[in-house]
C-alpha cells in the first residue's frame, strides 16, 4: 500500500506569490472554457520575449506553493501549466504551454517550456517514457 505523505512546500516572495495565486485563480477560471477560448486568451502573448529559464522555475514553483490543498477539484498539469504561462505574462515575459503524449501505456501531459529549458515535463517516470511535444500555445510568432 502506498502511502501519501505531504511534502513541504518551497519559500516563495510574497509579490510573486501574489501573482502566482492571481494566475492560478485566471487559469482555474479559463480551464471552464473551452479550448479554442484559451488559446484566444493565450496568443497575444506570443509577442512578449521569453522568461529566462530561472524566472520560469521560479515562477513554476510559486504556482505549485499556491496550489491550494483545500481545493475540492481538479489542479493538475494543466492548470499548473497555464498558471505558470500567465505568472510569466504578468511579469512581461512569455513562456509556451505544451501538450504533449506517449505510448504505452497512453497519456497526455501538459507543461511549460522555454528555448533551453522546460518547467513540469519530467514528472515520474518521464525518464524512461519520455513526452513527445504536440502542441505550442501562444503559436511561436516570436522566437526570439
Amino acid at each position: 500500500m502506498t502511502v501519501m505523505t505531504p511534502t513541504a512546500r518551497p519559500t516563495v516572495r510574497p509579490g510573486l506569490r501574489l501573482a502566482a495565486a492571481g494566475a492560478l485563480v485566471l487559469s482555474l477560471v479559463l480551464h471552464r472554457l473551452p479550448l479554442r477560448h484559451r488559446v484566444a486568451v493565450l496568443r497575444p502573448l506570443g509577442r512578449d520575449r521569453y522568461a529566462s529559464p530561472a524566472a520560469l522555475a521560479e515562477r513554476h514553483e510559486a504556482v505549485l506553493a499556491v496550489v491550494p490543498r483545500w481545493w475540492p477539484g481538479r489542479i493538475a498539469c494543466t492548470e499548473v501549466a497555464v498558471a505558470t504561462v500567465l505568472a510569466c505574462a504578468l511579469s512581461g515575459r512569455r513562456a509556451d504551454l505544451v501538450y504533449g503524449a506517449r505510448f504505452l501505456p497512453d497519456a497526455a501531459h501538459a507543461w511549460v517550456e522555454v528555448p533551453g529549458a522546460a518547467a513540469g515535463r519530467d514528472t515520474g517516470d518521464a525518464g524512461d517514457r519520455p513526452w513527445t511535444p504536440v502542441a505550442h500555445f501562444p503559436e511561436r510568432v516570436n522566437p526570439a
